[in-house]
């Protein structure tokens, strides 16, 4: 079909997005690709449209009338045609409002002598060449006009210069005329059919994700619940949890089929009655019940607070299943494992699988947070209490940040200049904002700037961090620490000790600047697990997660498997450069978010033993293969290392003993020297991606270390 054509039926409602469409999503690069390669002659795909007299909800306030017999349906291809639309006729299709797309890819220019591509720029205004696509489709610009401006500014335009700014217009214009090729399913079709083609068209795709899928397919037997669903969030967005549309499909899925992970299982239309169920309890009930929990009982404000937002899920489905009624002490339980599912990353990685391992636990346990607190204190080796040590470095990224945030809310916290509470803020003025204790101008000049990286991690860490409201850190500047806090200290008596600031005055001084430092982590580490604790009396529960459980699920980001140490199978004999292996991977741990090595256990999970690497040891047994092995750890990564961040068991599974390593982050950036091809050592850096470790060099490195580390 000519995209002329395909634009005119728009116009004359004769082409319609159905409302189970995702939205527009395109970004302005989008816009410039398409339009690039469309002047080039490129390949740009095809449509797929569904003719039919009895069509589904519609996007826009278009009401189908029967009178106006078949239409056609766009079910693949809306993402281009929309932006066709909106840069051929400089204005949004109707079944669009501006509040409904996500980018406004209008406004597109060309440089019609260079066939550059731009969104508008200061230096667009005085050079004629460049004008807005829209103005050449609608024939508002011609190519004689640019001759003429570029005559009047002074530019000689030969006839070469003429001849490209003809063929660029040519080139624009001659877009209408293209063909998106036609895929069209037939009238006879159902609703059901028409949606299963479109979804076969999208799996085998990036199109959409697969809780979008789901949601085409629940519109399709459910026409209203994409916009029922949309009110709802509006009205939790107004109070500050800002949830997509993804976030309903898994609720759903969550308390229908206890599951993160299989979204086919909302697709056929036998769930429409459960569906619409379990919708009205949400929407009348549970959502609010678990958002007004999250603000009242956890010191959620609001969502960017909370890094890890499918950690609600569980929560809304156990919700659900208590029919909102839960005793103090429950809530304190829940409140408890969210703090410890955000600060420990519990969703960082996985997340359908362990949703799936989670779920069923909150859908069945008696004591559901009690258990679910046991899966993050095993995956943790039995330790889940935050240490100083993990405040070294660690930027206001780190979750622990958002943790001490709310921590300081439970506390009463104030703005350390204005006095005002810094839970619920009181308008754009007091916003929360993230301030140096020690201001960096102060440290930089002190030898704490980008120039020493070590010393700027500690610069940066979010133990030098105080919440004040955005008033107050907009007029306080690169103020002498001791003489801030001493003003703080005389104004608000208390508001140092509620925000945890160490108040001996000698910590001040910024050659203490480190000792000051060392000092709050302490206080922060120490105040954080006392609060945590006294939450609520988590019992651990005798169904504890088992190594064979952990083991069947497979290698993932955080769990890694090896068949021996030392002893090469393949070739029956010892070979070092397994071992090196071996530290690779507790360095792409350390340098990640911690894992869990299996030694003695083969790639598709079947448990191996240790007997051949014992035997590579001199006939040796489980004592000098752990001797043998913390060696290896000490050599490579020094002793602190190895005391702090790695920890040794042989547990036996099967009759046959098999080594567990459980590697802590790092807190700072872990190297192992490994040979080059040339046989000299060199500083390699590794970390773990989806289930293997991958090595990073230059830029990337730098790039993760501000990430993870700064």
């Amino acid at each position: 079909m000519k995209i002329s054509s395909i634009l005119e039926k728009i116009d004359e409602r004769q082409l319609f997005v159905p409302a189970f469409q995702r939205e527009y999503v395109w970004k302005k690069k989008d816009a410039k690709l398409l339009i690039d390669s469309m002047i080039k002659g490129y390949p740009t795909g095809t449509i797929l449209t569904w003719d039919t007299n009895q069509p589904p909800e519609l996007k826009g306030d278009h009401v189908y009338d029967p009178l106006q017999g078949a239409i056609k349906i766009l079910l693949d291809g809306q993402q281009r045609v929309t932006t066709l639309y909106m840069l051929i006729r400089g204005e949004l299709p109707p079944y669009y409002t501006l509040e409904e797309i996500t980018e406004d890819t209008r406004g597109l220019h060309i440089n019609v002598e260079t066939r550059e591509i731009e969104y508008h720029q200061k230096r667009m205004e005085t050079d004629p060449r460049w004008l807005n696509v829209t103005d050449i489709f609608s024939r508002e610009k011609r190519s004689r006009d640019v001759v003429r401006d570029l005559e009047a500014a002074g530019r000689e335009v030969s006839r070469e210069d003429e001849n490209k700014i003809d063929d660029t217009f040519s080139a624009i214009q001659s877009i209408l005329d293209r063909d998106f090729p036609e895929q069209n399913i037939p009238i006879k079709a159902s609703l059901r059919e028409a949606i299963d083609i479109f979804y076969i068209v999208n799996a085998g795709g990036v199109a959409l994700t697969d809780a979008e899928l789901a949601l085409a397919q629940i519109s399709g037997y459910w026409p209203q619940a994409r916009e029922a669903f949309k009110k709802k969030l509006d009205t939790l967005k107004n109070d500050g949890f800002v949830f997509k549309l993804d976030f309903i499909v898994y609720a759903l899925l969550a308390i229908l089929h206890q599951s993160g992970s299989d979204m086919r299982k909302l697709h056929s239309e036998e769930n429409n009655d459960a569906i619409r169920k379990v919708w009205k309890e949400l929407d009348g009930k549970v959502l609010d019940y678990v958002a007004n929990l999250l603000r009242g009982h956890a010191f959620v404000d609001h969502t960017l607070e909370i890094n890890s937002i499918y950690a609600v899920i569980p929560i809304v489905a156990y919700c659900h299943r208590m029919n909102c009624n839960l005793s103090h002490n429950d809530i304190q339980k829940v409140v408890k494992w969210f703090y410890y599912s955000q600060v420990r990353r519990r969703y960082v990685s996985q997340l359908p699988q362990k949703l799936d391992h989670d779920l069923k636990i909150a859908a069945s346990s008696p004591t559901p947070f009690d258990r679910l607190l046991d899966v993050i204190r095993e995956d943790r080796g039995g330790n889940i209490a935050i240490s100083p040590d993990e405040f070294v470095g660690s930027a206001v990224q780190h979750p622990l940040f958002g943790l001490l945030r709310w921590h300081l809310k439970s506390r009463g916290a104030k703005c350390l200049t204005t006095g005002v509470s810094i839970h619920q803020p009181m308008g754009e003025k007091y916003k929360l904002e993230y301030d140096h204790i020690f201001a960096f101008a102060n440290l930089k000049a002190a030898g704490y700037g980008q120039e020493n990286r070590l010393r700027y991690q500690l610069a940066q860490e979010l133990t030098n961090r105080a919440i004040l409201t955005q008033i107050a850190n907009r007029t306080k500047g690169a103020k002498e620490t001791e003489g801030y806090l001493s003003g703080v200290a005389q104004n608000q008596p208390n508001a140092l000790g509620l925000q945890l600031i160490p108040q001996d005055r000698e910590l001040w001084q910024i050659e203490n600047y480190e000792l000051f430092l060392k000092t709050r982590r302490k206080l922060l580490a120490d105040s954080l697990n006392a609060w945590l604790e006294g939450l609520a009396e988590t019992k651990a529960v005798a169904e504890k997660v088992s190594l064979e459980d952990m083991i069947a699920e497979g290698e993932n980001e955080e769990v890694e498997f090896k068949q021996t140490l030392r002893w090469d199978v393949k070739q029956g004999t010892v070979n070092k450069e397994l071992e090196g292996v071996v530290m690779k991977t507790i360095a792409a741990f350390a340098n990640a978010h911690g894992g869990t090595l299996f030694m003695g256990v083969a790639d598709n999970g079947e448990i191996a033993g240790l007997d051949n690497d014992y035997k590579s040891l001199n006939g040796g047994n489980r004592d000098k293969f752990e001797l043998h092995l913390k060696t290896l750890i000490i050599n490579t990564f020094g002793e602190a290392f190895a005391a702090t961040k790695v920890k040794l068991s042989f547990p036996e599974i099967q009759e046959k003993e098999i080594c567990r390593v459980e590697i802590l982050p790092a807190n700072r950036p872990t190297y192992i020297k490994l040979a080059d091809k040339g046989g000299a050592a060199q500083d390699r850096f590794y970390v773990r991606n989806g289930n293997s470790s991958r090595e990073m060099t230059g830029d990337q490195v730098v790039t993760y270390m501000k990430d993870r580390f700064v």
